[in-house]
């Protein structure tokens, strides 16, 4: 039987024990460079470039005045996400204030903790449009992960320290860059604990997860595999410290509202009903969530406990689906006139259509997602056909809508009366 191949690093040729960290190469999984290589090469580049030790130590930390103040992050998220404003509000100083725990003299005495936030709200209302908007302005490294993906460590399924993996990977490898980055860990609601009745089997995608979430989220010391979880076993850890990591949670906490409901109390019975209940939001129960209403859905206490900000987000209106179509940078109406102009054609939408495509997303109940889907059921014909053509000209109208709909089982109904 041939022996195992022994890790050695290319430049010196040190063994794999003779090294705290061997770092593979992304061309050839066969050569590595060990640590005292890497900080040997930093070093002659530093010289090179006219930097120092000192000045090294200190580059993490930010200048005060070159932070984005809070208002100047809402209105970047402004020309991106139409409405919730408070969940804006919330994620602008969330980010504000991370950036000045950044900045922060290593010497001082308070140590201010970071808060990470964990937001609420219905599928398509902007949680993970929100993310990526941010992503877009920061000057730190910056991920999005699925909670639905991972697994209790040793089963089938993604590690919890693979988060980090995608974290080294957003600043190409760079551990100290890594360690001030932000991570959004998306569909938080599909890790809640399966139910509150004892079972034989261990819930290893539910609560198993949330407990092995505790110690990223407080901050600790985590050994993180390079290149992913148990597909390479040999591979040596890098360690990361989660102290200065913030991470942001999204959900759409399917159901929450009747937890809510239940808290508030809604539902009572007699002529007695005070002032207070009858002022509760029945639309948007959403508005009114708290802490106990995560635990009543299945998070456990101690991971809320580490999520101490907490956010929802609206469900999108008539008015704000309106305006999503349109106002945005990237707005669904101005993606597809980008497409169409690049063959040469002029695509207009008339209002009409706009406004049956906004009542045909609320009438499915798809929230701002819903809109792309309808969008491109009524585009996909003209897209089909207009490239082959000379027309240069491309008008959308109420009719055409509902033809379209109506020819892909989208809309059954075939006697609405509708202008062309």
């Amino acid at each position: 039987m041939a022996k195992k191949k022994v890790e050695s690093c290319a430049f010196c040729g040190r063994p794999a024990n003779q090294s705290e960290v061997m770092i593979p190469s992304g061309i050839n999984p066969d050569v590595f460079l060990c640590a005292e290589c890497a900080d040997a090469i930093h070093d002659i580049l530093g010289e090179f470039r006219g930097t120092s030790k000192e000045k090294n130590k200190n580059e993490s930390s930010l200048e005060l005045k070159e932070i984005p103040k809070p208002k100047e992050i809402c209105k970047f998220l402004d020309q991106y996400v139409i409405g919730q404003e408070s969940a804006k509000r919330y994620l602008s100083v969330a980010v504000y204030n991370h950036y000045k725990r950044l900045s922060q003299p290593r010497e001082d005495d308070v140590d201010i903790e970071k808060s990470n936030i964990i937001i609420v709200g219905p599928t398509g209302t902007g949680k993970t449009l929100l993310a990526k908007t941010i992503a877009r302005m920061l000057d730190v490294p910056f991920t999005i992960v699925d909670a639905t993906v991972l697994t209790q460590a040793g089963y089938v399924g993604e590690d919890i320290e693979s988060l980090l993996t995608r974290l080294l990977q957003a600043a190409d490898y760079d551990v100290a860059k890594a360690e001030r980055g932000i991570v959004f860990i998306d569909e938080i609601d599909k890790i809640a604990r399966k139910g509150d009745n004892p079972s034989i089997t261990r819930d290893v995608s539910g609560e198993g997860v949330q407990q092995g979430l505790l110690k990223l989220l407080e901050g600790s010391i985590v050994n993180v595999p390079p290149q992913g979880g148990r597909k390479h076993p040999e591979q040596r850890m890098i360690p990361v410290d989660t102290k200065n990591i913030l991470f942001i949670c999204g959900g759409a906490f399917d159901g929450i509202e009747r937890k809510i409901a239940q808290r508030l109390n809604t539902h009572v019975v007699g002529y007695s009903i005070d002032q207070a209940r009858q002022r509760i939001n029945r639309d948007n129960y959403l508005s009114y969530v708290a802490p106990q209403d995560l635990k009543s859905f299945g998070l456990i206490p101690e991971i809320i406990g580490r999520l101490p900000i907490l956010t929802h987000l609206d469900p999108l209106d008539r008015d704000a689906l309106r305006r999503v179509l349109t106002e945005p940078k990237n707005a669904i109406t101005r993606q597809y006139e980008k497409l169409f102009a690049i063959d040469g054609v002029k695509l207009k939408f008339e209002p009409e259509a706009l406004d049956m495509i906004v009542d045909k997303a609320i009438e499915y109940k798809l929230g701002a997602r819903g809109l792309r889907a309808i969008v491109e059921t009524v585009m996909i014909d003209s897209m089909f056909e207009l490239p082959s053509t000379q027309k240069k000209t491309f008008t959308v109208t109420a009719g055409y809508v509902l033809d379209k709909l109506q020819s892909s089982h989208y809309e059954l109904n075939k006697n609405l009366d509708i202008k062309e």
